[in-house]
């Protein structure tokens, strides 16, 4: 009796150790994904939907603005044992190539977005009346910008979903078809939202925006053939607005006859009330668009995504342009 208690004990413990190391093809993925903002962090789960084997990180969950973020120790840490690594590009994410080099995962895959867009991408355009920001330049050295602005179209997103699909499908290619099915519901979306948009625009009476603030919506008004004039390029440090800057944009809204002036989610809304002021009128409305770049994790658990918000956007939108 007590040779075969043995000999069962002994069975028990090689199966179990068998099932504990499995075939690589029985292994979970336990797939580490890290993003840095809010639009990118929901695309991921757009396509990853319910696979437990995917970790998902959002490292701009509390407000902080893309332009003024700079990594912790602990961002450093949780992005250098990621599988993959999802940022915008541009001048506010120069901080990623020296965190890059810290990587303990040399397989990992990064995506960066504006790189991505390649040809596609907008350098930053100062408009007629916008307020420069005072760059200091070697004599005769030319500084090219580009608008890192680039999730605000919905053309934009479905390109980039694309490829956050083909990206995790590397790293989990027991998911890949799902990943790639996930991405093609989710960009019908994208694309009926869009047609939204241009319906919108095309019976809209005005095709003009003013922005009493920054503009970070360059790709979206492209998009959509929509002008616009506003105090502060996108990515620009500026908080006051000269006296210069605020009698262009008043004077343009009496030209135009606009009956709203913009302003975006971080905005004390000072600079929009100082353009209304300074109005014939002075009984214009201020509406908010939503940037996405600063969501926090609240909004997020109380179910905000970036459909939803853009397609608040698209009602604020709708007013701006009556």
């Amino acid at each position: 009796m007590k040779k075969l208690l043995a000999l069962v004990l002994s069975a028990l413990v090689i199966t179990s150790l068998l099932v504990g190391c499995g075939s690589p093809e029985a292994k979970k993925a336990d797939v580490k994904v890290v993003t840095t903002i809010f639009p990118i962090y929901d695309w991921v789960r757009e396509v990853a939907k319910d696979d437990a084997d995917i970790n998902l990180d959002l490292l701009l969950d509390n407000g902080v603005d893309l332009h003024s973020y700079q990594p912790s120790a602990k961002d450093i840490v949780t992005i250098s044992e990621c599988d993959v690594f999802i940022y915008v590009g541009g001048e506010s994410d120069k901080w990623v190539d020296d965190t890059l080099k810290q990587s303990n995962n040399k397989d990992m895959i990064v995506l960066d977005l504006m790189d991505i867009l390649g040809e596609k991408a907008k350098e930053e355009e100062v408009k007629e009346g916008m307020q420069e920001d005072e760059h200091e330049h070697k004599e005769g050295e030319e500084e090219h910008e580009y608008d890192e602005h680039v999730w605000l179209s919905l053309k934009n997103s479905s390109l980039f979903v694309d490829k956050i699909a083909e990206a995790l499908g590397k790293v989990d290619t027991q998911h890949a078809a799902d990943f790639t099915a996930n991405a093609d519901a989710y960009k019908g979306k994208l694309d009926a939202l869009d047609k939204q948009y241009q319906d919108a625009v095309d019976k809209a009476s005005v095709k003009t925006l003013l922005f009493g603030d920054r503009f970070p919506f360059r790709y979206l008004t492209d998009d959509y053939k929509l002008d616009y004039y506003a105090a502060f390029v996108g990515c620009s440090a500026e908080t006051e607005a000269s006296f210069e800057t605020i009698t262009f944009l008043s004077d343009k809204v009496d030209e135009l006859g606009l009956k709203a002036i913009m302003q975006i989610e971080t905005s004390d809304g000072s600079i929009a009330k100082t353009v209304r002021d300074n109005t014939k009128a002075k009984d214009q409305t201020i509406l908010t668009l939503d940037s996405l770049q600063s969501v926090t994790t609240e909004r997020v658990e109380n179910g905000e995504t970036y459909l939803s918000i853009m397609t608040s956007n698209l009602d604020i939108l709708r007013q701006a342009l009556l």
